[in-house]
This record gives structure tokens, sequence and C-alpha cells, in this order.
């Protein structure tokens, strides 16, 4: 695992944690709106680290590296973090292992509950489909298969796919679908969905306010999976510097 760090060192900080197949560098527009305001850290997830070739091992120890960083770079505090899908899981393992604090979290559409195991087999491979022909197929055959993606998702696939190739989305998956949260402690805790992921996301909001029922719901009319991040970081970055500041 590595972080890259941005902004001010002294200022309010802010963790940043991509999903599964995408790089840190999908952060990058909303760095550039926070980084006068903000001591920003983006995490670069094991198995999907730019220029390196890693190993996924699992959302717990990933977990356990950001608290890790957060206790001995950080002083055990954090701002605001902020963990998009696969990101957002991690966040709520560092939350429900309440080894630091964190006095905002955002978890934008994290999956939290775990699958039925003979789905788990069947889908990561079909995700791993998914992420592989991002990397492999262009023009024609990109836009049949992934005429639903975003272009921003399917370039950061086809960019982080190298270092850690199908092994990673393999192995990120299984720890996603297999695991879950079993309780969480927070001081501001908000979860994000878009109304086009809402039969995914309902299932996770209504057991996540099971755990903590003063969560903050958000959602975002006409936004899919990642959709706000990725057409507006204006209103992401404004969202988190009112968080913050106000």
């Amino acid at each position: 695992m590595d972080f890259k760090t941005f902004g001010n060192v002294g200022s309010p900080t802010l963790l940043l944690i991509p999903g599964l197949g995408v790089s840190y560098e999908i952060f990058l527009p909303l760095v550039g709106l926070l980084e006068e305001k903000f001591h920003v850290i983006a995490v670069q997830i094991d198995g999907f680290t730019l220029g390196q070739n890693t190993e996924f091992t699992s959302i717990d120890d990933q977990a356990r590296q950001v608290s890790k960083y957060i206790q001995e770079d950080l002083g055990e505090h954090l701002d605001i973090a902020y963990g998009l899908s696969l990101g957002g899981k991690i966040l709520s393992r560092i939350l429900e292992r309440n080894e630091v604090n964190i006095s905002h979290s955002i978890m934008d559409a994290a999956p939290l509950l775990p699958l039925p195991r003979w789905l788990v087999g069947p889908l990561k491979y079909l995700q791993c489909a998914n992420v592989w022909s991002c990397y492999h197929w262009t023009g024609f055959w990109r836009w049949v298969f992934h005429s639903h993606y975003f272009d921003v998702l399917l370039d950061e696939c086809k960019k982080i796919y190298p270092f850690g190739g199908s092994k990673a989305v393999l192995d990120g998956y299984t720890s996603v679908y297999a695991t879950k949260l079993e309780s969480i402690s927070g001081n501001d805790i908000h979860y994000w969905y878009g109304t086009k992921e809402t039969f995914i996301a309902k299932p996770q909001v209504r057991h996540l306010t099971s755990l903590y029922p003063e969560t903050k719901i958000e959602v975002f009319k006409g936004m899919n999976h990642g959709q706000l991040l990725i057409d507006k970081p204006e209103e992401v970055a404004q969202r988190i510097i009112r968080m913050q500041y106000e």
C-alpha cells in the first residue's frame, strides 16, 4: 500500500480511498479543488498501485494498513475520510476496528453485506472479465461490452490492470462479497448513493442504519455508481468543504 499526499501539512486532513480496479488518480480532479484547504492523502490500494506490481490481500488487511498510517503519520486523528465503493468498504472496516478517530466519514456506495455463497464465484469472474476486457478491448468491442461504463472508469481500469492483473480483481471481489460489517463506531457517518443504483444500495443502507441509526443518507438523482465523483467533483468538493468548515 502507498499513500500520495497533496496540499498543506497542518491543514485539515482528508483521506481518499478509491474503488476496486481504479487508481488513486480517479481523485485528481477532486484533489485539485481541495488541496488549498486540506492536507489530502490518497490511498493506493494493494493490487491497484500504479507503477508497482502488488497483490491484493483482504479488506481487513487494507483497513489495518490505513489505520496504522493514521496512527503513525497523522497522530491517530483524521478530519474527513471518503471511500468510494471498495474504498467505502475499507473505510467501514476502519470504523469497525475503532483504533483511530475520524471526525467525518463518507461511504459512497460501499458494499457492506456479503452475497450468497453460490453467487460469489460467478459474479467475481464476471466482474474480472469486465475489467480484463476494459484493458484488452478497444473501439467497437469496447463500445458493445462497456457502453454502460463511464469513459473515466474504462480508462482507469486499463491503466491499473497491468500492475495487479486478474488476480487482484478476483481477490478483491472475493473479499468484498464474502465479508459483512458487524459493528461500526464514528462521530459523523454519511452514506451516499445514486438513484440508478438503488436496488443494490438500499440493503446496504438498511444494514448500516441498523448498526448506526444516526447515519446521514444522501441520494443523488440520476446518478449511477461513482458518477457523482466523476461528473460532479465540484459538488463533492463543496460538500466536503461544508462538512469541515461549517
